[in-house]
């Protein structure tokens, strides 16, 4: 070889750094995320057109899982669709929040109507 290593090698896609210090797994906060949809939907053309996985991931520094999830979620996307994505995921995230509290009050009031096992009935 001539010496060269991976950090010598260009990249066609300049990452962005986490802004955070340590990184939470399973968070979707874009203050951690390093790269943005057009990024990730530009790795995921260039594998399309024959790029192996194992290159694109040394050489945008991805394990070939990320590659995979990253296929998963927005393979056959185009920029627009990703960019659409996030709200519509933004929504869903605060109704599921919101589903999830009306449940837990509703369980908590009928909790609170319930003597001996039995609900009330009230005239």
């Amino acid at each position: 070889m001539n010496g060269l290593t991976a950090r010598d090698l260009p990249l066609s896609i300049s990452p962005t750094r986490s802004k955070s210090p340590a990184r939470r797994r399973g968070t979707d906060d874009e203050a951690e995320k390093r790269f943005t949809e057009e990024q990730i939907i530009a790795v995921q053309r260039e594998h399309e057109a024959g790029a192996k996985t194992a290159d694109l991931a040394r050489r945008h520094g991805v394990s070939e899982a990320t590659l995979y999830n990253w296929k998963a979620k927005y393979g056959g996307m185009d920029i627009s669709d990703a960019k659409r994505l996030r709200p519509l995921e933004d929504e869903n995230r605060k109704l599921k929040k919101l589903l999830a509290e009306s449940m837990i009050d509703h369980a908590a009031l009928k909790e609170l109507l319930t003597k001996n096992g039995r609900v009330r009935r009230q005239a």
